[in-house]
């Protein structure tokens, strides 16, 4: 290929108080091998108040192709559209700082999105996690049990899925499909994938494309991750008016269900109608057998695999997952703001990002 062939590659990347992770993450970007491909690395960050904005100009220093941008909104999506404004490659890929790169990313991604001729395309959510914890939490991401069988969380599958992650993009794409919805502060990838496949455009994962995810490392920091999820998602599925799978449901409407059967038994009780609530809490028994049986199930063959001292924290776990996105969820169905309205405990606690 001749120079004046290259292919011009823009990596956007939102960030926000990484500083555990910003300087694996910038050695794993620069790391590229990259071959014909020309990269300019943007990085929207989002006000970082932990040392983050140093190492940042550290590297802007030493690196001549990556530029530091800001992102007063402090959140992924406003950050991903300012630097996509910016861009001038062609071809846009979103990298995440919480996460660490094969040598080849970049030039794999553009490689698939050429040989697929797909709209987006991405790897598997592959995860790496230090302390137990963080390997518990990686274990369950991995499962059916905690994912609902999300195609992208299966290492293996290769082929068109609803959403996948981060992505990679021609920049004519993005500009077609109107970017990234700056009123979702999370799931706004899964929200563009979907107006994407409606406008007839193909999704593509492949496990070519190879990065490492780190996982949340304490459940506190899970659950708000989680709770947060919920609460976007139903963002997402209020503005295209269907749900893109039916595991998107399932943790809400199994909480929903149980909160009922209790609250009915209660009612019951205060009516004298003993018959009633046994019924009712017989059928809570019911609910909560199913899930406890169905969690252990899961566990059992996590730590078969990974180790048995995975086994008393993989169920808690699960339901850290669980319900943080269920509560999420159902909070969601009764509270409808567009984000700017909201008041600054719900703003700071649904649109902080946590680390």
């Amino acid at each position: 290929m001749q120079e004046s062939q290259a292919i011009h590659v823009s990596v956007v990347v939102p960030c926000r108080n990484e500083i555990r992770h910003i300087r694996a993450f910038l050695e794993s970007v620069i790391r590229q091998e990259l071959g014909q491909i020309d990269m300019e690395v943007l990085i929207a960050d989002g006000m970082s108040d932990d040392g983050t904005r140093q190492v940042l100009g550290e590297f802007e220093k030493t690196f001549a192709h990556l530029r530091v941008i800001e992102n007063p909104e402090k959140i992924a999506s406003t950050g991903l559209n300012r630097a996509i404004r910016e861009a001038e490659g062609e071809i846009i890929i979103r990298m995440d700082a919480h996460t660490q790169y094969a040598s080849n990313y970049v030039r794999s991604c553009v490689e698939v999105l050429n040989e697929t001729n797909a709209d987006n395309v991405g790897g598997p959510a592959l995860t790496r996690a230090d302390g137990y914890i963080a390997q518990a939490i990686a274990y369950a991401f991995h499962t059916p049990f905690a994912s609902g069988g999300a195609k992208f969380r299966d290492p293996r599958y290769e082929g068109p899925v609803d959403t996948v992650t981060y992505g990679c993009w021609r920049k004519s794409t993005l500009q077609r499909i109107g970017m990234f919805d700056e009123t979702q502060v999370r799931s706004q990838d899964d929200e563009l994938n979907r107006r994407l496949v409606a406008s007839g455009g193909k999704v593509w994962q492949s496990p070519k494309i190879v990065s490492w995810y780190r996982p949340r490392t304490t459940l506190k920091a899970l659950s708000w991750q989680y709770f947060q999820y919920g609460f976007w998602k139903v963002a997402v599925i209020r503005k295209h008016r269907r749900l893109a799978s039916w595991r998107n449901l399932v943790p809400g409407s199994s909480l929903f269900a149980g909160i009922v059967l209790l609250l009915c038994a209660a009612a019951a009780n205060l009516g004298g109608l003993a018959w009633w609530r046994n019924i009712f809490l017989a059928d809570w028994f019911v609910l909560a057998g199913l899930y406890f049986i169905a969690s252990f199930a899961s566990a059992f063959s996590v730590a078969k695999r990974k180790g048995w001292s995975f086994l008393p924290s993989l169920p808690i776990v699960f339901a850290t997952y669980h319900l943080s996105y269920a509560v999420g969820f159902l909070l969601a169905l009764l509270y409808r703001p567009a984000t700017r309205d909201l008041p600054n405990p719900m703003r700071k606690v649904l649109t902080a990002i946590t680390r």
